[in-house]
């Protein structure tokens, strides 16, 4: 067995029910009953599991989506600032509609290339990239084999996994759905990363995986 990467995105929040943007940690909403739901689900799913390291964003909804396995499973969760979500500057807190109004220029060439465009005060996608990549070296230079869970964000989960499988940065909306509570499996193989499964949501109850999320 090679090394085993899950990676996944926290529950629901107020904001993903609604399509809000929310990447600081004064902004950070938490998880709503059912996002606690979600967490409790995923430990129970994946707590038989031997896990070797867990590493989890700061932000208050990915470490209340981690903590019910990590107590579980007796492993700490290690704080990494590379694995935030995406800082969105000035649209901090906005939907996508108020920003089309406000900002639409600007927000179209953001949707159309996302790796080199940034909200205002915000971050590139290749920003993202870098930051994240530095958490995936540090995993892989301290543990060469074993299962590793990764929490962390929609478009954080799926710039690393363009990254890992060599997908250009703009399209990683286009390439990968990534709701609430959903878990992704990459294997770092000696010929290269082999994924098992991006997206599953198998863990959690018919009535959580019917929630809408954004």
């Amino acid at each position: 067995m090679g090394l085993m990467l899950y990676f996944l995105r926290h529950g629901q929040t107020a904001y993903s029910k609604t399509g809000g943007y929310c990447g600081k940690l004064e902004n950070d909403p938490g998880l709503t009953p059912e996002g606690y739901q979600m967490a409790e689900g995923f430990a129970e799913a994946y707590s038989h599991l031997p896990w070797k390291g867990i590493y989890v964003s700061p932000l208050y909804r990915a470490r209340e989506t981690i903590r019910p396995l990590s107590e579980k499973v007796g492993v700490p969760m290690q704080l990494r600032e590379g694995l935030q979500e995406i800082g969105y500057g000035k649209w901090e807190g906005m939907h996508p509609k108020d920003i089309d109004r406000n900002y639409h220029d600007l927000y179209v060439r953001w949707l159309t290339d996302p790796a080199w465009n940034a909200p205002p005060e915000g971050e590139r996608g290749i920003d993202i990239a870098r930051r994240s990549s530095q958490v995936l070296e540090e995993i892989q230079a301290t543990h060469d084999s074993g299962n590793i869970l990764i929490g962390s964000h929609k478009a954080t989960i799926r710039i690393m996994l363009c990254g890992l499988l060599g997908i250009d940065i703009k399209y990683y909306r286009d390439r990968f759905l990534m709701p609430v509570a959903a878990l992704s499996l990459m294997e770092l193989t000696d010929t290269g990363p082999l994924i098992h499964f991006i997206g599953d949501r198998s863990h959690l109850n018919n009535y959580l995986r019917a929630l809408p999320s954004t």
